[in-house]
């Protein structure tokens, strides 16, 4: 937790899908999913924390808008895709936005782009618990946020969606209670640490070198996603 909790502090993104196949690995699924989602708000929480300076309040404000938007329009219906269907449109996602055209290119400082891609990687997180890579590809689209303002206004928007997501599932909040109490408070402390001991290498990391290596990642992560998807779909 630790780890991962160190990885998202840095680029804020990765730690928690690493950490989702650990703990899936180690624990039953309902455990897991709980444990999962109090480690990514609270080490989210603490980065946002940490960076709080650095948000930009507008541009989460109407990507807030969107989350709304689709979490009252996925409550109406409940819809569940199968596993492998929810990893392929997770995978294929971030390489559908960058082959937008350029006026339709992710742009968090453009209000309909933020309610858009609300909307989207909301819809992503309910059907599938995670908002994979595109939401990494929203907000690296900003033309004026450092790497400070891009990790701050992410973390929070993260906060956000896994808030939504416990409060669209309703029982998940009832799992917590099944995992020892200790277990939870060291699950917080060691995300803290991990967000906390990140923060220097941030700092010294320059925006290109940040955008650079935030890019390799969200490819790497959307190419494992459309494999397992891939071979999931072929072994059926």
């Amino acid at each position: 937790m630790t780890a991962t909790a160190f990885l998202s502090g840095i680029f804020g993104m990765a730690g928690g899908l690493i950490l989702i196949g650990v703990l899936l690995a180690i624990m039953p699924v309902p455990a897991a999913m709980a444990l999962h989602a109090v480690t990514q708000m609270a080490s989210n929480g603490w980065r946002a924390f940490l960076w709080r300076r650095h948000i930009v309040w507008r541009q989460l404000g109407y990507y807030a808008a969107g989350c709304v938007v689709a979490l009252l329009a996925w409550s109406a219906i409940f819809f569940v895709p199968e596993k492998p269907v929810a990893l392929l449109c997770l995978g294929v996602t971030p390489f559908l936005a960058r082959a937008l055209p350029m006026k339709l290119q992710p742009d968090p400082e453009r209000p309909s782009h933020g309610l858009a891609y609300g909307l989207i990687c909301m819809s992503l997180m309910l059907l599938t618990g995670v908002t994979g890579p595109l939401l990494d590809t929203f907000f690296l689209g900003s033309k004026t946020n450092d790497r400070r303002g891009i990790v701050a206004t992410k973390a929070t928007a993260q906060v956000l969606a896994h808030g939504f997501k416990l409060a669209y599932f309703g029982g998940l909040a009832a799992g917590v209670s099944g995992l020892d109490p200790m277990l939870l408070a060291y699950a917080v402390i060691a995300s803290v640490l991990g967000t906390t001991f990140a923060r220097r290498v941030l700092e010294s990391l320059s925006d290109t070198q940040f955008r650079l290596w935030a890019g390799r990642l969200i490819t790497a992560v959307a190419t494992w996603y459309l494999l397992q998807g891939g071979w999931l779909l072929i072994a059926r």
